[in-house]
């Protein structure tokens, strides 16, 4: 089955042709019978006669030639666009360089009619008369070329198109911008007026011409000159301005975050250039955006948009404040003896999706993976409201959905704050952004012991007393332990359960905001408030002894 692309190169082109072929013999026609003036002549008929004779034969013997010429040259293409694929070398040229191609040809046939038609007006009438014809056919032959270019570069564009897919576009010398005017520019002004200039010359050398002769010769250039003219530069500059406006439209598309934007290379000048460098510009952005991507899932994103706003990175780190949450699975060992490594990594890979879910929800940030065990940082790179809240409030839901969501798992969570190194720690050939102090290691060891707790969350009591009010009365502060490898007790944290009766009283647990400073005696006042409550409540009498 005939394609689109294959019935516009091989029938479209070749009516295109020959439209320009017949509007470029009517110029001729007109102008040779109509506009320019005749020189004194004998005997008028049998010249023109004789002319008549000259202009119609030609085209019998020069058609078949271009027919065939034409074929040849054009049976690369038809046979590129029919079968597809990638093109050869020959393919290549022959769409690319059709254009100019087929013009060349047309152009060598005009020649080729004018040089015959002059000669023999020359040798048989006058040399006036051979200037004549010599004017019209090169008229004629600039309008016919011009047009053939402009419409056959139109018409192959989807073809160039799939040329361009893998060929880069200056490879190929073919005339550009600057050309596609000057020829629109020739055509349209400088021919005609270079007519009149030649009707002027006449004049003055030949003072017979009458004064209606000669208005009509202007009036018929200067026609030409407007009517040509606006329809050739109006081609011309679409060839020009229709790159430009897809070019344009894709940067729309990229401006509204579309990356996938790419328009169509259809020409082998300085705007097929244009073209390919859009796409090669926006192929750089893709890439950029997914290098950026898979950085943000190694390091997080935090890390990777402090890299890409600093630009040169230095080792080295600052101090800051951080609450630090440690996780680690619970008899990690056993579980990789007894399941395959696909059911473990499966498992793992659903842990820690809990876990950095959580993290982030929470403001925090994964600084690493290590093993079956994950390290969040809250409060660097990015600076946080209360790191040591979000902390907290991440270990309890963390405790929660892990026992939800992946049963078959167990795990201790360790919550810790306090004043860390933060920077970029390694050589200048390997570095990560990481965070380095006591925080670290007191957060870890919370975690091992967390694993004998019901809970399997605990907390320092630092921690505690850095978050506000609303998440620190979620946990209860217990006793005090020395956690292996440090010298001072740490005293614990845990969640706080939820409200019991006891003895037919319902607690209800009060919360308050307090200012920082009141956080010590917060305790005692709740105390004050729960007991008064209590006290109030067993003052009620109870209605069931009242006598009916």
């Amino acid at each position: 089955m005939t394609s689109s692309l294959e019935i516009r190169v091989r029938w479209v082109l070749l009516v295109v042709v020959g439209v320009a072929n017949l509007v470029g013999s009517l110029v001729v026609l007109l102008f040779a019978t109509f506009v320019l003036p005749d020189p004194p002549l004998e005997d008028r008929d049998y010249v023109r006669m004789v002319n008549a004779a000259a202009f119609f034969s030609y085209p019998v013997v020069a058609t078949p030639v271009a027919l065939l010429t034409g074929l040849w040259l054009w049976r690369p293409v038809v046979m590129f666009v029919r079968d597809g694929g990638v093109p050869d070398r020959q393919q290549r040229r022959a769409v690319l360089l059709g254009p100019l191609r087929l013009t060349m040809l047309v152009g060598a046939l005009w020649t080729v009619g004018a040089l015959g038609w002059a000669v023999l007006d020359l040798a048989l009438f006058t040399g006036r008369l051979a200037v004549k014809t010599g004017l019209t056919c090169f008229l004629g032959a600039a309008t016919t070329c011009t047009i053939v270019y402009l419409l056959s570069e139109r018409l192959l564009r989807p073809a160039a198109a799939l040329v361009l897919r893998t060929e880069r576009p200056k490879k190929f010398r073919l005339p550009g911008v600057t050309t596609r005017v000057m020829l629109a520019w020739a055509l349209g002004t400088a021919i005609p007026v270079f007519g009149l200039i030649c009707v002027a010359i006449a004049a003055l050398a030949a003072p017979d011409i009458n004064v209606r002769q000669l208005a009509i010769t202007i009036l018929g250039l200067g026609g030409v000159a407007i009517l040509a003219g606006v329809y050739v530069i109006y081609m011309a500059t679409r060839a020009i301005a229709d790159p430009i406006k897809a070019v344009r439209k894709g940067m729309a598309q990229v401006e509204r975050g579309d990356l996938g934007a790419e328009v169509a290379v259809y020409d082998a000048s300085e705007v097929g250039q244009l073209q390919a460098g859009f796409n090669h510009m926006v192929a750089g952005l893709r890439e950029n955006e997914r290098l950026r991507d898979l950085f943000g899932r190694h390091v997080g994103e935090e890390v990777a948009d402090l890299a890409l706003e600093r630009g040169a990175i230095t080792l080295g780190g600052e101090t800051r404040e951080v609450a630090v949450l440690f996780v680690d699975l619970t008899g990690s060992t056993r579980l990789a003896d007894t399941r395959s490594p696909d059911e473990v990594v499966g498992l793992l890979n659903r842990f820690f999706g809990v876990v950095v879910t959580v993290v982030a929800k929470h403001g925090g940030w994964i600084n690493k993976f290590e093993g079956d065990a994950a390290l969040a940082i809250f409060g660097a790179p990015t600076q946080l409201e209360d790191s040591a809240g979000g902390a907290l409030g991440a270990a309890r839901e963390l405790a929660v959905r892990l026992r939800a969501e992946v049963p078959t798992l167990d795990a201790g969570i360790g919550v810790s704050a306090g004043p860390v190194v933060a920077g970029y720690i390694g050589a200048e050939e390997r570095f990560e952004y990481t965070v380095i102090g006591d925080p670290v290691n007191e957060a870890a060891r919370l975690s091992d012991l967390a694993k004998e707790e019901d809970g399997r969350v605990l907390a320092s009591a630092a921690v505690l007393d850095l978050a506000h009010l609303a998440e620190s009365d979620e946990w209860d502060v217990g006793r005090s332990v020395t956690l292996r490898g440090r010298s001072r007790p740490t005293r614990l944290g845990t969640p706080r359960r939820a409200p019991e009766a006891e003895g037919g009283i319902e607690i209800e647990r009060v919360r308050l905001r307090f200012p920082r400073p009141l956080r010590r005696s917060r305790r005692l006042l709740l105390g004050a408030l729960i007991l008064s409550k209590a006290a109030k409540s067993a003052r009620m009498p109870d209605k069931s002894d009242d006598p009916e």
